[in-house]
């Protein structure tokens, strides 16, 4: 049975996000994966707890916002520092034994790579679930994973839990982090799935909104 994998999810480890470690294993159970890769920004903290608490297969990983853009790195167990240049963040993710990936290369308002692509990575997320806008962002990335040969891979970038798993990368290897590492880097898989459905979208803003508002309303009033 192939592996389905959401390879870019964050949990609340990452400040922006409300994905609870339940809630992951939840909604990746329910959308049918049987494996996902916890990407928090600049951390790994998160996604090595959710593994070690859970039977649910989670490939440790992070996003690191490099100098040149973000840049997601998979099989990673340590923190890459951020603020690096793209070249040499893929150099640490590859000392430290992990899959370098180009993510949301195309998209606006991400601290997308752009024209910072280049074959030095191992692979291109040419799907990704909030990219905007999509087709544009899936279009180019699909062609510079044919201009430099990189493996294509998908995932959300989840931040709420029901986003999680709308789209995914399917993998040719057995569940378990290193033959998943080894098949993206020969290549071993492919990207599917769509776009997260606008109703996520708002309903994550509602979300963040109630929190925010929760957040101020707690605060300690002024002295007087």
């Amino acid at each position: 049975m192939p592996v389905k994998a959401d390879l870019h999810v964050h949990s609340n480890y990452s400040a922006d996000s409300m994905v609870t470690p339940k809630e992951l294993v939840y909604y990746a159970k329910k959308r049918g994966l049987n494996a996902v890769a916890v990407t928090d920004h600049n951390r790994v903290e998160g996604a090595l707890k959710i593994a070690k608490d859970t039977d649910f297969l989670i490939i440790p990983g992070i996003e690191v916002s490099s100098m040149h853009g973000h840049i997601v790195g998979l099989n990673v167990h340590e923190v890459i520092p951020k603020g690096l240049t793209a070249d040499e963040t893929i150099k640490r993710i590859h000392v430290a034994g992990g899959v370098a990936v180009a993510c949301h290369p195309y998209a606006l308002f991400k601290g997308s790579l752009g024209k910072n692509v280049s074959a030095k990575f191992d692979a291109i997320e040419t799907l990704n679930a909030r990219a905007f806008p999509i087709h544009r962002s899936k279009k180019k990335a699909e062609e510079a994973a044919k201009a430099f040969g990189l493996s294509k891979v998908a995932g959300t970038d989840a931040h709420y839990a029901p986003q999680i798993g709308c789209a995914y990368t399917v993998i040719d290897a057995a569940l378990n982090v290193q033959d998943i590492a080894n098949a993206i880097l020969k290549g071993r898989c492919y990207p599917t799935g769509g776009p997260v459905p606008m109703v996520l979208n708002l309903q994550q803003q509602l979300q963040r909104l109630k929190r925010l508002t929760r957040k101020f309303s707690e605060a300690p009033g002024d002295a007087f």
